[in-house]
């Protein structure tokens, strides 16, 4: 243990190297052929997040009132323990538009009973008490909500949001928008697959599977997971029952935590995605962690810099240890993708100067023809190449060009 605080005092004296928080000392190792351990990476996450750079000290998370009245309002419901309701048959919501019915719609229906109904925005809601899962698209939620008749904004504390994965993105700045991130609304992050869509009606291939993984035990014993399914609110515990019944792992919390993994997740979609999407060749999330993992590493520090200081946002310990297992574990085949429609609920969500992920989006849409439809925002120079050492993939550990 001694070691361990004579190695964070070792690096409080080095400066930090690229604006990124990462002394030059971790980042020429990390540079290094030889792979990172998940123990030497536990090390940095833990000293980072405990100490924010010098150059993020005014962003630092007491200078936003956000934490403060969060707290308050979860000392004032007086709980310690939380409410469960039971899993019945529920009312799943769709895109009334059939172009862009999500697999969402179908993976929920396919985890309950075959009781489910499935309606369109505003359509009559029947009598009784139980959740009513929102699956539209993120880019047609605000109108959704917007154009709520009387009887739906009756029932908005039933309603169920989802957010992670290249499906459902970042819904928060919606919900806060119309008074909906609170301690009592129902959401759920993502972890489990969501198979191919049949007929958009509650049709699926299979049923979505867990992507929990287990990576190892903690200092005391207990088991660690990654990428496990999260639920908050009202309706936590049905959503729990259902997935449980189906065999996926999931954790109910209290709106807090569950933000910090929420937004843990949306940190995992947002870089890996964009480190990956800018390579000359297909390049799959298990391959950003392989083979880019300091460019990964320094974009995530550069934004959750940014969430600390501008959502009271910390991400909780370990954060680095969990994305990277999981893209170890569970990224092989899984593509690195930008789309145009999920721009703005992915990588255009954090808050704070995100000067790398603009620069690579950035070169995305100019050198690889990506994103043509978004509205990246610009930054102070052009590239005419990656503004990293691991350029393009031809410095792959395996030799790939």
């Amino acid at each position: 243990m001694r070691a361990l605080f004579g190695i964070a005092a070792l690096m409080v004296s080095i400066p930090p190297s690229r604006g990124f928080h990462y002394p030059e000392v971790v980042s020429k190792f990390r540079g290094n052929t030889r792979r990172i351990t998940s123990s030497e990476r536990n090390v940095e996450s833990s000293y980072y997040a405990a100490s924010p750079s010098p150059t993020a000290l005014g962003m630092a998370t007491w200078s936003n009132g956000q934490a403060i009245r969060e707290y308050q309002d979860f000392l004032a419901t007086g709980k310690s323990e939380l409410d469960k309701e039971d899993d019945v048959p529920s009312i799943i919501v769709r895109s009334s538009n059939p172009a862009t019915i999500t697999p969402l719609t179908d993976a929920i229906f396919a985890l309950g009973n075959g009781d489910d109904v499935i309606v369109l925005p505003n359509e009559a809601l029947p009598e009784g008490r139980y959740p009513i899962y929102i699956t539209v698209p993120p880019y047609e939620l605000r109108e959704f909500i917007q154009s709520l008749n009387d009887d739906w904004k009756a029932r908005v504390d039933d309603f169920v949001f989802f957010s992670g994965t290249k499906v459902c993105g970042v819904v928060e700045p919606i919900l806060r928008d119309f008074g909906m991130c609170r301690d009592t609304m129902s959401q759920v992050v993502v972890g489990f697959t969501m198979p191919p869509s049949g007929s958009g009606l509650g049709g699926v291939a299979k049923k979505p599977e867990d992507m929990a993984c287990n990576i190892g035990a903690d200092a005391y014993g207990e088991e660690k997971w990654a990428g496990e399914t999260q639920s908050c609110g009202k309706w936590n515990g049905a959503v729990a029952s259902r997935l449980d019944r189906n065999g996926i792992r999931c954790k109910s919390t209290f709106y807090r935590e569950w933000r910090r993994a929420m937004w843990e997740r949306a940190l995992y979609d947002a870089v890996w995605n964009v480190v990956g999407a800018v390579r000359e060749v297909e390049t799959d999330h298990f391959q950003v962690a392989a083979y880019f993992e300091m460019e990964a590493s320094d974009m995530m520090w550069e934004l959750v810099n940014g969430l600390r200081g501008g959502l009271a946002v910390t991400l909780i310990y370990g954060f680095e240890d969990r994305l990277f297992s999981f893209a170890e574990i569970r990224g092989k085949d899984e593509p690195c993708e930008l789309l145009d429609e999920m721009f703005d609920h992915i990588q255009n969500v954090f808050p704070g100067k995100s000067r790398m992920l603009w620069e690579y989006c950035n070169y995305a849409k100019d050198k690889k023809g990506l994103l043509q439809r978004s509205n990246v925002p610009p930054v102070p120079s052009e590239l005419s190449e990656l503004p990293s050492p691991v350029r393009q993939g031809n410095m792959r550990a395996d030799g790939v060009i």
